[in-house]
């Protein structure tokens, strides 16, 4: 995969797009994100019609020259021209998103939280979701959080080669631990989305985290 992860990399909900103005919304903060030096940003929508996330895909497409990837719709990353997809237990498997969408789009999964799922360092993806680190609200999974020594033991056993993201309730002031225990990148939504001016807080993620 000819792409390296950034210690941050921004999960776009869709509870965080207002219902009306969402178009120029979108436009707005994808020229913003942009400016702000984000370089891979994951778009997520459980609830939205097919009409929806391709519009909305067309804005972030159109305004975003970076990395896009497409929370759990394998079957629409073609029309939306983004980079690749994250897949989760109960979508297509890993191995189905790879025939789809052959081999130079970034395919990434759930990995694991105490521990790895059963041959998951087989799965043909370019990186492994952990978590949840911390509680959260923004996606609920029922498992729970592991905390920061749950990140260490997870890295202990992958080996220092594969690419852990580790997600769910991540701060900026956590964040650092996070990576310390070994995580590749944090992905974090609430945290960057939840506040004014989202440009400005990953700018400040930035400066913090190096």
């Amino acid at each position: 995969m000819p792409f390296t992860f950034p210690k941050i990399y921004p999960i776009l909900d869709s509870s965080f797009i207002p219902a009306n103005g969402r178009a120029d919304f979108l436009r707005r903060l994808g020229s913003e994100l942009a400016a702000a030096g984000v370089t891979i940003l994951e778009y997520r929508n459980k609830t939205g019609a097919d009409a929806e996330i391709l519009a909305d895909a067309a804005i972030l497409r159109a305004t975003l020259n970076i990395k896009l990837i497409l929370d759990d719709r394998a079957d629409l990353v073609d029309r939306t021209g983004f980079d690749g997809v994250h897949v989760d237990a109960g979508d297509i498997s890993p191995a189905e998103a790879r025939a789809l969408l052959g081999p130079s789009r970034i395919i990434g999964t759930f990995g694991g939280s105490d521990k790895f799922l059963p041959g998951i360092f087989d799965a043909p993806v370019d990186y492994l979701a952990i978590g949840p680190v911390f509680s959260t609200t923004t996606k609920l999974t029922g498992k729970a959080p592991i905390g920061v020594e749950g990140v260490r033991r997870l890295r202990e056993q992958a080996g220092p080669n594969r690419i852990l993201t580790a997600a769910a309730g991540i701060t900026l002031d956590t964040a650092p631990a996070v990576l310390a225990a070994g995580a590749t990148t944090v992905a974090v939504s609430a945290a960057i989305f939840g506040v004014e001016s989202p440009a400005d807080e990953f700018r400040r993620w930035l400066a913090e985290l190096g």
